[in-house]
This record gives C-alpha cells, structure tokens and sequence, in this order.
C-alpha cells in the first residue's frame, strides 16, 4: 500500500494548522516582564551561575527598591544590572521590587560552604565587638538575619562569594549608600580573615520554613544609617 499520499494530507494539514494559528502572547505581568532577571537570579532566588548571584526572593521591599536605584544611579557598579535598568522608571523598579519581596524566600544553603571551626564569625554576627565600635549583624539585619522590613537586607540565602565580595567593596568604596555609611564604616573595620569568616558561616546556614523579614526592630539601630529612614518601626522593647 503506497502511504506517500496519506503522509502528504497529514504535512499539509499540519502546515495549514500552523499557517493559521495565533501565535500565543505571554500575559504581560510583572511575573513575566521580570523573567530576564532570573537567568541569574535563578527562579527562587538560588545563584544561578558560579554561586554569586544573590537572592531576591523575599527581601524587603525598600532594600530591593533602594539597590535598583544605586545601580541605575551609579552608587552601586555591576555593567548588567545598569544596563538592564537604565532606562526604568522610578515606579517600574518599585514595582520591580515589590514582587520580588512577595516571593517566598527558597534557598538550599551551599554544599561546598561548611562554617570553618573559627569561633570569630558567630562571635561577631551575634555579640559585634565592642572594643572596635562593631555592632552584632543581628543587631541591625533581626535575630534571624532575614532583615527588617522596609529596608534592612536578610543576610542568609546568600552565596559565600557574593557576601564576601560585598564587604570588599564597601570597604574600598566601590559600593556606597547614602551618608552615613554604616557598612562602609563596619567593613573598614573588619580583617580579610573575618570577612571570609562571616561570609562562610552565613552561606552554610538554610533557611527556615517560611523565612521572612521581621515587621520592626527589636531595639532602636546602634549605628545611624543614611540608607534607613529614622521612622522604621521599632518594637516597645526599646
């Protein structure tokens, strides 16, 4: 049975399908228009390449809004990021922001980054060190270290690499925030040993089950920051 002239209907009904279909429109929401983010940021905020790229998922949304206005304003460097964003809107980056910070923080703590035995990195994050005018990083960033809402960053779901680096350039000044600089003024104040220290124990740590940013502080800020505004929220423990 010669089958060439069934396969002949079959391509041509085929083609005829395709000819006339309507190709299908992505819905145009913020979900879909912030899809290119995620080819580094990875789709729960997991470092996608090399392990550097930090997560978004679920961290405050003023933090989120103020780093998106560094870049495009050139307080903070990355040739990506600028030229992502160069041409947004102030409203688009808080947008922008805002799902990003609706997201559930997903994070699986890095296999490779196993908390060195050095008693320096939970001393400093937990206790800060007086003598140096070092305030705990649980201090500033709550007791779980997932930030305080609207502008404090969580520093867990963070890769090794990438927290380390931070800290490098706010030292140097190739990262900046609006004066008073507090973390350029911690960093300066920091050895290379507890840097690596601080950025190894904080990479190995996971995420709790439903990880978020606290509401308010549990104590009035040690140190005044230009990039947080005075009238955050702070608990009546103070």
């Amino acid at each position: 049975m010669n089958k060439w002239p069934h396969l002949l209907f079959l391509f041509s009904s085929l083609f005829s399908v395709l000819a006339n279909a309507t190709p299908s429109q992505p819905s145009d929401t913020i979900a879909e228009r912030v899809k290119p983010c995620l080819a580094c940021h990875a789709a729960e905020g997991r470092a996608a390449k090399n392990e550097y790229y930090p997560r978004l998922n679920g961290k405050p949304q003023g933090y989120l809004q103020n780093q998106l206005l560094n870049f495009r304003e050139g307080r903070r460097h990355n040739r990506v990021m600028t030229l992502l964003i160069a041409n947004l809107s102030d409203a688009y980056l808080a947008e922008m922001a805002d799902y990003f910070a609706s997201q559930p923080a997903k994070y699986t703590a890095a296999q490779t980054a196993v908390a060195r035995s050095d008693a320096r990195a939970p001393t400093l994050i937990t206790q800060g060190d007086v003598t140096r005018k070092i305030p705990a990083c649980v201090a500033c960033h709550g007791k779980d270290l997932m930030g305080v809402a609207p502008n404090i960053p969580g520093l867990l779901g963070l890769p090794n690499d990438y927290v380390s680096a931070q800290m490098g350039a706010w030292k140097i000044g190739t990262r900046r925030a609006t004066a008073p600089d507090c973390m350029s003024d911690i960093a300066k104040q920091l050895n290379e040993g507890e840097v690596q220290a601080v950025a190894t124990w904080l990479a190995a740590q996971p995420l709790a089950t439903n990880a978020h940013a606290a509401a308010v502080l549990s104590d009035a800020l040690p140190l005044k920051c230009g990039s947080v505004p005075a009238s955050m929220p702070v608990s009546a423990k103070q």
